[in-house]
């Protein structure tokens, strides 16, 4: 093994792969290595727009922000984002070149596998370190024959494996036990070391089962990593934020959970001002005491806004804005604020045409070219709240298909480079308002000032302290994950293990 790799492999989906991965760049980069993060493949429907406009998904963007460096597009040459239970968006090198079955997809994975050597070993050529993440589980023996993000991925990079396992669901032993034995011989010898993910408790109780576990695999057991109260942003869709409020305080902003939401991590920072409570709500009821509500964004901006509707959160939704409550909609969630939404191509959905929820004066038409840039602007509002805060300077990015058509009902409050159309509106009252910039709330200083807005509606005080940004707020919570990785996982045993020198069993028998 050639020293320039590490390679997180997982007993499934959820085991921590993503963070793992997220705090070990952190650590490399804080032991002075220049460090890259790489995965073939990902699905979800957390994305990003690189600097040159390509898309990526969010979990290597995070990865890349933990070590230090620029996001790009061949970190994750391979992305697949679902729109139904049975297809997805491919993008491949960051560009859509299709939606797909699973079968159809299966088909095409061996015309990718060239390409994702040579965009690996690009990745590698830069840097001294490329650690790798692998998808799901590598056990998945009926996916194997057309593998290209697993062990076809460690073998292709000569990269060594540490394999993950998740013990809060129970079963950690039986399932690191089975994922080795399924697979093949030279597999097996790959896999140089062991992770426990997610313990709670008293490692003490666990240390039999480690000696038995190398014993039966003869493989070390180079951590137990204990549960992490730690902010990180979530791969995709299958995350225990939705099921928590976080913050506590007066003002209370509820997220409306969409069956097919993407870039939630639009709302990371939320929490962090005070006063503010978060929660995700998936029934009416969550949405009745909220002050305000939140549309984030969605791969199915028709079929999640038909869900809406459904469920009767569309009337609470209204009802709320109607009697002056404050919405706001992120991409996805701000198409959803207008009057019509058509989508005659079939861009999005299977439903060509369909009545918004009617807050603000435009309406939407879905086209087959997607914007994906990053966007920079500032807040010029000719009336209102948001007139009090003009020049407010905010950073993101788009990605979006789909263009408004304004009435005249609207009240632009938002332009993004230089384009002489508006990004995001308001209705005449302020209380609605929408925009497609992912990260508007990532300076700090905009969510600063909704929240002051609501305070004052409230009668409270306004917070005039420093606000945090973004960036310092993942920094400090990299950070803090790190520590915790560094002081739980063997990181001696991970040099050896990158170097291609042999780790030995026994550490839990000396314990």
């Amino acid at each position: 093994m050639r020293g320039k790799s590490l390679m997180f492999q997982g007993t499934g989906s959820s085991v921590g792969k993503s963070m793992l991965c997220a705090a070990v760049l952190r650590i490399l980069k804080q032991d002075g290595l220049r460090v890259a993060p790489f995965k073939a493949q990902n699905m979800a429907l957390n994305s990003f727009a690189t600097s040159e406009g390509l898309e990526m998904g969010r979990a290597q963007v995070t990865q890349a922000e933990a070590a230090g460096i620029e996001p790009l597009v061949r970190m994750n040459p391979v992305l697949l984002k679902p729109t139904s239970d049975r297809r997805s968006q491919v993008i491949v090198n960051g560009v859509p070149i299709g939606t797909m079955s699973a079968m159809e997809y299966d088909g095409f994975k061996p015309r990718l596998r060239e390409m994702v050597k040579e965009t690996y070993d690009a990745l590698e050529d830069s840097v001294d370190v490329v650690v790798i993440e692998g998808a799901g589980s590598p056990a998945e023996i009926n996916l194997k024959e057309g593998d290209i993000v697993n062990m076809s991925m460690a073998k292709s990079a000569d990269a060594p494996v540490i394999l993950i396992g998740d013990i809060n669901p129970g079963g950690v032993f039986a399932s690191l036990y089975g994922t080795v034995k399924l697979l093949d011989a030279d597999e097996q010898a790959r896999i140089k070391g062991i992770v426990i993910n997610k313990f709670r408790g008293d490692v003490k109780i666990l240390e039999p089962g480690l000696r038995m576990l190398e014993e039966l695999l003869n493989i070390p057991v180079v951590g137990v990593i204990p549960w992490m109260d730690v902010d990180i942003e979530d791969e995709d869709s299958v995350t225990e934020r939705f099921n928590r409020s976080a913050g506590q305080g007066q003002i209370r902003a509820a997220i409306v959970q969409l069956p097919h939401i993407s870039n939630f991590t639009d709302f990371s920072l939320l929490a962090g001002e005070p006063d503010v409570c978060v929660t995700y709500a998936s029934r009416p009821s969550e949405l009745k005491d909220a002050d305000i509500i939140l549309l984030p964004g969605t791969k199915n901006t028709i079929e999640d806004l038909n869900w809406l509707k459904q469920r009767g959160l569309a009337d609470e939704i209204v009802r709320h804005a109607r009697s002056g409550g404050m919405v706001i909609g992120i991409c996805g969630g701000y198409q959803m604020l207008g009057e019509t939404l058509r989508d005659p191509l079939h861009t999005e959905s299977r439903i060509p045409e369909m009545a918004g929820l009617g807050l603000l004066n435009f309406d939407v038409r879905f086209n087959a070219e997607k914007r994906t840039v990053q966007a920079h602007g500032a807040i010029k509002c000719e009336s209102g709240w948001l007139h009090d805060h003009d020049g407010l300077m905010l950073d993101g990015y788009e990605i979006h298909s789909g263009e408004n058509t304004f009435g005249p009902g609207c009240v632009p409050f938002l332009y993004l480079n230089g384009r002489a159309e508006p990004d995001g509106v308001a209705n005449p009252q302020g209380n609605v308002l929408g925009s497609y910039l992912h990260g508007i709330f990532d300076t700090g200083a905009f969510w600063r000032a909704v929240v002051n807005h609501l305070r004052a509606e409230k009668g409270l005080d306004a917070n005039t302290g420093d606000v945090l940004t973004m960036e310092q707020f993942r920094d400090r919570e990299f950070d803090r994950m790190a520590a915790i990785v560094r002081q739980n996982l063997d990181m001696d045993a991970v040099y050896k293990i990158i170097r291609g020198e042999d780790v030995p069993c026994g550490r839990w028998a000396d314990a």
